[in-house]
């Protein structure tokens, strides 16, 4: 679990069929005192286990699965982000981060305003559904918010504001128009959505009728007003 708060940039040092060699920066190698062979690794939002650590980072073995579906695969990639896995009991700065990767999606402009930066970005639309206005996005590993989220029959499309901090301390200073990132969406919706979605009114392993969710059942607990 991680929680979207990037703490080091990296470079992408070796890249083979079925691992990744990530070396981190002079400055970010304090963290690697803290990273231990097993230890699970958020690198651009995917979550990564260590088999090796270097003296200048770590290796990490990887799937086609996972090079199929996120953009560390892509040749030109070469800074990525990189965050430790959550401690119980850590502040919980930005939201829940799984580093499961639900799709990637495409840089669509980058806009300078001044102090701030607004990125907009397109996916898929069962991805795009469950984005919400002023809800939270990872991009590439990065905690944000949605600032603006429009659904279209064959994509949605989203637009992101990201202040200097945050520009200067992860890889979305590298990024162009038309580069990939990976995308995960909050997983508290997926879950709303199952829970909704899950044929209620059947009789559970108990022997109990489970209830159905309808608008006075929301009502009843507080859902609705």
């Amino acid at each position: 679990m991680f929680t979207g708060l990037v703490q080091a940039i990296a470079t992408i040092e070796e890249r083979t069929d079925h691992c990744l060699a990530i070396s981190l920066r002079k400055t970010d190698r304090e963290i690697l005192k803290e990273i231990h062979v097993g230890d699970s690794v958020a690198v651009n939002g995917v979550c990564l286990t260590v088999v090796e650590s270097f003296r200048s980072g770590f290796r990490a073995d990887i799937s086609p699965e996972t090079y199929a579906r996120t953009n560390l695969g892509d040749p030109q990639l070469q800074y990525v982000n990189v965050e430790l896995s959550l401690k119980v009991g850590d502040r919980l700065g930005g939201h829940f981060v799984s580093g499961h990767v639900d799709s990637t999606g495409q840089v669509l402009a980058i806009v300078n305003q001044q102090r701030c930066w607004e990125f907009q970005f397109q996916t898929d639309r069962p991805t795009g559904k469950y984005l919400i206005y002023k809800g939270s996005v990872a991009v590439n590993g990065i905690s944000l918010t949605v600032a603006r989220c429009v659904d279209y029959p064959d994509r949605t499309e989203f637009a992101v504001a990201v202040i200097p901090h945050t520009y200067s301390h992860t890889n979305l200073q590298f990024l162009q128009v038309g580069d990939r990132v990976n995308i995960e969406t909050d997983m508290l919706g997926k879950y709303v959505e199952r829970f909704v979605n899950y044929p209620h009114g059947q009789t559970n392993r108990q022997g109990a009728k489970e209830p159905e969710i309808t608008l006075e059942f929301l009502a009843h607990h507080g859902w609705l007003r």
